[in-house]
């Protein structure tokens, strides 16, 4: 079974890629737009313009657009969601409820150095994406 899956890593990442890019381009809709649930943040706050990261970084990142520039961005911001507002309320990330930050860094910043696999846009545009 091992060797199945590491034959697969490749399609591994790219499925890594798309579903943390999706969730993470609706944590951004949900601070810009309300959708699907909550109140659109303030514009122009901190945290509005984390909502464009996630919303617009998302979006390429699912798509395969500029993937590791975009994931290098997306970590650094989810490393200052956590230091500024996670790591105040405590130590453990499940005591600050910092878990989600914490874990799309490391997936951001893994796939700014692995790449996003071979499904991407920019590569059936003809273009390096990664």
């Amino acid at each position: 079974m091992l060797d199945w899956l590491e034959k697969r890593h490749v399609e591994l990442l790219t499925a890594l890629r798309i579903v943390a890019g999706f969730i993470f381009w609706e944590h951004g809709a949900q601070k810009l737009f309300g959708f699907p649930t909550g109140n659109p943040m303030a514009f122009l706050t901190l945290v509005w313009f984390a909502g464009v990261i996630e919303f617009f970084g998302g979006l390429a990142i699912t798509l395969g657009l500029f993937t590791r520039a975009v994931a290098f961005l997306a970590a650094g911001e989810m490393a200052v969601a956590y230091w500024t507002q996670h790591s105040p309320r405590g130590f453990w990330p499940v005591e600050n409820m910092g878990e989600r930050a914490a874990l799309f860094c490391f997936i951001w910043l893994y796939i700014s150095a692995a790449g996003g696999g071979k499904l991407q846009l920019g590569n059936l545009l003809g273009k390096k994406s990664d």
